[in-house]
């Protein structure tokens, strides 16, 4: 009596060869991607529900910021709180969210380091479902932080002109911009080295564009040379859109950029965060 020895794809009813079982799995249908991409989102919301920390910064930076802002400022810039609230509540709006976004990188390079995407390769899930689902978990986090927002300000006092359909329209443009922006921040997270040299390297990029934008004062009250800088910023086409549809329910240019920026943001950096993904994974 003699003993077979099996070898890889012979004998087992499968004629593969090592590794060709990670690769099929590059392969794998959209159904199954989108699938596998809300089960990772999932994940991603009950981790949030076992640390609810990590809603600090969607939760209390908006109350905290729109009284702030409103308090401080209102009286030197517009005359009074009742009159600056329809000029701060969009520019918090846009600064509370897009700021949010960070949190995707940062996360992101967390659960690389902390060797979550090495077990996950282990799964026979679709390779891209871990990056795909962290991106839609945290759109979550921004509509939390876009509902506070509103909600704070109509307790302040502000009452929109669009009425409610444009405010929700307002929320949802906001929420896509930023969700376009949190592929860059997904992309340093993949190459970055560590999680605080992502979100540092991302906030030096961030708080220019958003402080130097039109979200607390008028562009006329600045030098002319700043004034060029914040005319062409992208934040401040987005604060102003919001403005727009919330204020006057109007959906003009600057709407469009809005969402011509975003739409660019994403042709670009989203093949570039998943190649670079691809290769850790």
């Amino acid at each position: 009596m003699t003993t077979a020895t099996l070898q890889p794809g012979r004998g087992t009813g499968r004629d593969i060869q090592p590794g060709v079982d990670r690769k099929l799995r590059n392969y794998v249908s959209i159904e199954q991607s989108l699938r596998n991409s809300f089960t990772m989102a999932w994940r991603g919301l009950v981790k949030i529900r076992r640390t609810p920390e990590q809603l600090f910064d969607v939760t209390l930076q908006p109350i905290i910021f729109t009284l702030m802002f409103t308090y401080i400022f209102g009286g030197a810039i517009a005359g009074d709180v009742q009159s600056y609230l329809p000029i701060i509540i969009p520019g918090i709006l846009v600064q509370t969210v897009i700021t949010t976004s960070v949190v995707t990188g940062v996360q992101l390079r967390e659960d690389m380091d902390k060797g979550v995407f090495d077990r996950f390769k282990s799964l026979p899930i679709a390779r891209i479902a871990p990056l795909a689902g962290a991106l839609l978990a945290d759109t979550v986090r921004y509509a939390i932080a876009t509902t506070l927002t509103f909600v704070m300000g109509f307790i302040m006092g502000y009452r929109p002109g669009g009425g409610f359909g444009f405010v929700v329209l307002a929320g949802l443009l906001v929420i896509a911009c930023s969700w376009a922006i949190s592929w860059i921040f997904a992309f340093f997270g993949v190459i970055g080295r560590s999680a605080s040299g992502v979100q540092g390297v991302s906030f030096l990029i961030l708080f220019p564009l958003t402080f130097l934008s039109n979200a607390f004062v008028s562009p006329d009250t600045m030098p002319d040379w700043l004034q060029w800088f914040v005319n062409i910023n992208p934040v401040s086409h987005l604060v102003t859109a919001v403005r727009d549809l919330a204020n006057s329910g109007t959906f003009g240019a600057d709407a469009w950029l809005a969402l011509l920026g975003a739409a660019v943001v994403v042709a670009i950096f989203a093949p570039l965060t998943v190649r670079a993904y691809m290769r850790k994974v």
